[in-house]
């Protein structure tokens, strides 16, 4: 095996472009607006339950100074099922509230503009600026990306310093590679390399992976 990382993740690129070709997002969302509300509804929840709940939101609130002035009440029964709901629902208030008065109810394509909002860490505001503005702010790092940095030997840090995970990455990773990676590293979590049983034995990254039959 290449002990190299550097040497090693760029095999794992090119292994991984090949699996995944063409990969996007999973969750169905078709501006910067939904995105950021979607995104910020998957903490804790799957892209398939935002999903079966995001329709009725959008048609209810198409916008953030809709959004703005929502019921929270109203807002929390929408959302319930996505879990969280109390402290998701605040933070959809108020992120829409912010977005009202200083970005004139638009979401700005700017990451520390982005962190300002109430609910929006790294991921959410990587996952805005890849997908909805081609920005390379940052590599998204969820659950399934985190697992498989560390599988593959690419970080030490565990899921919960998606930080030191997404900065080890970022060292590894070259830029122009950075928003699409994460998509294909989820596409390969899910599909191969799950969280408990992965498929080691007929992994095509099973020759570049450390942890190959010991997980």
């Amino acid at each position: 095996m290449e002990k190299n990382p550097k040497k090693r993740m760029t095999r794992v690129l090119f292994r991984l472009a090949e699996l995944y070709p063409e990969v996007e997002s999973a969750l169905v969302t078709g501006n910067p607006y939904q995105k950021l509300v979607a995104t910020i509804l998957s903490a804790q929840c799957t892209d398939a339950r935002v999903n079966l709940v995001t329709p009725a939101l959008f048609a209810r609130y198409p916008d953030a100074r809709a959004l703005a002035r929502a019921e929270v009440a109203e807002l929390e029964g929408l959302i319930h099922s996505t879990g969280f709901y109390h402290a998701k629902a605040r933070h959809l208030l108020g992120a829409s509230l912010q977005l009202v008065e200083r970005h004139d109810g638009e979401v700005p394509a700017d990451l520390d503009a982005l962190l300002a909002l109430p609910g929006v860490a790294r991921k959410t505001a990587n996952c805005v600026l890849n997908d909805c503005f081609g920005v390379a702010s940052g590599i998204v790092v969820d659950t399934h990306v985190a697992r498989l940095a560390l599988r593959l030997g690419f970080t030490v840090a565990d899921k919960g310093r998606a930080g030191i995970i997404e900065r080890d990455l970022m060292a590894l990773v070259p830029r122009e590679h950075w928003i699409v990676v994460s998509h294909r590293l989820i596409a390969h979590g899910r599909a191969v390399c799950t969280a408990r049983k992965p498929a080691c034995t007929s992994c095509p990254l099973s020759e570049l992976c450390p942890s190959c039959g010991r997980v």
